[in-house]
């Protein structure tokens, strides 16, 4: 099984946005969107500060996210880079496996990426990021690059609204139509 030590902050600065936004977007009644928690058990607790120092994954975790959007069920992951690139490493078989399956019941599954360097937030549907897992594993590049990627797709600011992405959920359902 894995394990986990001190790893459980790694892009918690963008699942907070993604929560606040969720939060929003439940009080306008534009979406109900969970994150889903990752089943861990303990095995070392800090017994003054009662926090899990060391704790392994229970089963393999599918997405960060799920719910719907006005009927539409929809699930996502939320992924950060520091660089131009994406290491692929970061994409699981089982993830893809389940956003897939999901999307063929009628879903909408998509990656959130945050280039947190550049300050840009990328909506990237399930379909997208086949193409790249694809190429990686016929022997291709390991990673995609910013530049490979659709200008469009780059969540717009708004104001008051951290990560805008049922913007980019709205424009994507209106190009499969």
């Amino acid at each position: 099984m894995p394990t986990w030590k001190s790893r459980g902050l790694r892009g918690s600065a963008f699942e907070e946005m993604l929560n606040r936004t969720n939060e929003l977007y439940r009080e306008k009644g534009l979406a109900l969107v969970q994150k889903v928690p990752t089943p861990i058990t303990p095995i070392e607790i800090d017994q003054k500060s009662r926090h899990i120092t060391l704790a392994y994954f229970d089963q393999k975790s599918t997405v960060d996210y799920i719910g719907a959007c006005q009927g539409i069920p929809i699930c996502f992951d939320a992924k950060e880079s520091a660089t131009e690139t994406f290491n692929l490493q970061n994409i699981h078989d089982h993830q893809m496996q389940f956003m897939t399956e999901f999307a063929a019941q009628g879903g909408v599954a998509f990656f959130l990426i945050y280039f947190t360097k550049l300050e840009l937030m990328y909506f990237m549907p399930v379909e997208e990021m086949a193409v790249f897992t694809k190429r990686a594993k016929n022997g291709g590049r390991k990673s995609f690059r910013r530049d490979e990627l659709k200008e469009e797709h780059y969540l717009s600011r708004h104001p008051g609204i951290m990560v805008p992405y049922l913007d980019m959920l709205d424009k994507y359902l209106s190009e499969k139509e």
